[in-house]
């Protein structure tokens, strides 16, 4: 087709919130070009999304009813709403839109469907003449050392703790306890009579391409080695550039920017868990013991431990009243990337979340790798600590993979003093990163060549 001719994309992501708003950043990206977009979303969600539609003119929402599963709350639609235990059901949820899907796609008639977890996207699609793209918001470097094992669907917690043959990088590698939560995923139900596993390498294996967030500078070396796999060698595969946060035209909560104006340039540290990770409260207390050991002001946003109502209960004896006037732990929501963008924050701690990383890396903050739950972090945080060398690990035991507050305060230390060698090397490595992304024209040129390979599928 004409280089020049707009696409129309429909958007079906996971019903999840940190998979829901990449799919929307990639949405105004596209739109950002001329480019329209039908953006499937639970119903109930789609005010939580509004506000980051920056082209409603272009980017159409789409409301799906998710059907009620036994198992879950009334009006449950997203992870965001059940714990973790409960995310097989809104998998089964999503999966009984299968004939709401097939008549929107009817009517809609996109060339090019964008998916993640739907195994049974791609058929429909093709049945109605639609090219379908599996688009995973995850590190290909996940996928690269992961996907190897996967392929047979089973894998044990030995196979893990190494890379695969001929990885690219052997300073990535899993933990004990991460290797073995993997392992266990790989048998745990997503849905009816389906593991994650196998509904991402089905929608690979049948999907027309395959995309993921990313950009060939920093991400090719993986790209390469996913090209290596059997099913794969013939499959397009294709990256919509590091989807870089736009400018956004909201300020900073008032109480927030009141209370950092009150510290000194770079001094405070931001801290953040995304919106799925749980810490027990043993864990919670030396997460926030070591912020206090540190000595530096901070903020943490992270949620309450289960069985409690609140973050406040849940935290050490006399610890706020010490604390008080430099430390906050806040378990509500906060505007991430204006907070990061705050001429006080200096650090931030992350949970390695794929948008929370491209935010991490375009800010101006020493970063604190702090892996969350999932593989996908695990990775992440070798990616970034050890290959790339942007950012310090904390510290966790090999087998329990729990911290303590002398690792956490170990790690803001080396990235906070000016004086370490590490850290030095860290920050002058994350400039050098920051810089390649936010160079001129570097994100838009990503997208245009992202752009071309959708087209070339048509």
């Amino acid at each position: 087709m004409d280089a020049s001719s707009p696409l129309h994309i429909a958007m079906f992501p996971w019903f999840a919130m940190g998979h829901l708003t990449p799919y929307l950043h990639l949405s105004n990206k596209l739109a950002k070009k001329g480019h329209r977009i039908s953006f499937f979303t639970p119903k109930r969600t789609q005010s939580k999304l509004q506000h980051l539609n920056l082209y409603p003119h272009l980017i159409t929402f789409v409301p799906i009813t998710v059907p009620h599963i036994d198992s879950l709350p009334l009006h449950a639609e997203t992870t965001s709403d059940v714990p973790f235990s409960s995310f097989k059901h809104i998998a089964t949820a999503m999966d009984r839109t299968e004939n709401d899907i097939d008549l929107l796609l009817q009517n809609l008639r996109p060339q090019i469907v964008l998916f993640d977890f739907q195994p049974w996207l791609p058929n429909l699609a093709r049945r109605l003449g639609i090219k379908s793209v599996q688009y995973l918001i995850g590190n290909p470097a996940t996928s690269a050392y992961i996907g190897v094992q996967a392929r047979g669907m089973h894998f044990s917690a030995e196979d893990l703790v190494r890379p695969p043959h001929g990885f690219p990088d052997s300073c990535i590698k899993l933990r004990a306890h991460e290797a073995r939560s993997v392992a266990s995923a790989s048998k745990f139900e997503f849905g009816s009579g389906i593991t994650l596993y196998e509904r991402c390498m089905t929608g690979s294996k049948f999907a027309d391409a395959i995309a993921y967030k990313g950009c060939r500078e920093l991400d090719g070396v993986y790209i390469n080695y996913i090209y290596m796999e059997e099913h794969l060698k013939s499959k397009p595969i294709l990256l919509s550039g590091p989807l870089l946060p736009e400018p956004t035209n909201s300020t900073l909560e008032g109480k927030w920017d009141s209370w950092l104006s009150g510290f000194n340039s770079k001094h405070v540290i931001y801290c953040a868990l995304g919106s799925e990770w749980l810490l027990n409260k043993s864990q919670l207390q030396e997460l926030v013991l070591g912020l206090e050991l540190t000595g530096f002001p901070f903020l943490a946003a992270v949620k309450p431990p289960v069985g409690f109502d609140s973050i406040e209960e849940a935290l050490p004896e006399g610890f706020q009243e010490r604390v008080e006037g430099r430390g906050v732990v806040y378990g509500g929501w906060v505007q991430q990337q204006l907070l990061l963008g705050h001429p006080s924050v200096g650090c931030f701690i992350t949970h390695c979340g794929a948008a929370s990383v491209t935010e991490a890396l375009v800010s101006s903050c020493q970063l604190v790798l702090f892996p969350g739950p999932y593989s996908d972090h695990a990775i992440t945080a070798r990616n970034l600590g050890n290959r790339l060398m942007v950012g310090v690990e904390v510290e966790k035991g090999e087998e329990d993979g729990l911290f303590s507050k002398e690792s956490v305060c170990k790690a803001v230390q080396i990235v906070m003093d000016d004086e370490n060698q590490v850290g030095r090397e860290v920050r002058e490595n994350h400039s050098k990163i920051r810089n390649l992304l936010l160079s001129n024209d570097f994100e838009s040129s990503c997208v245009d060549d992202f752009v071309r390979d959708l087209q070339s599928l048509l």
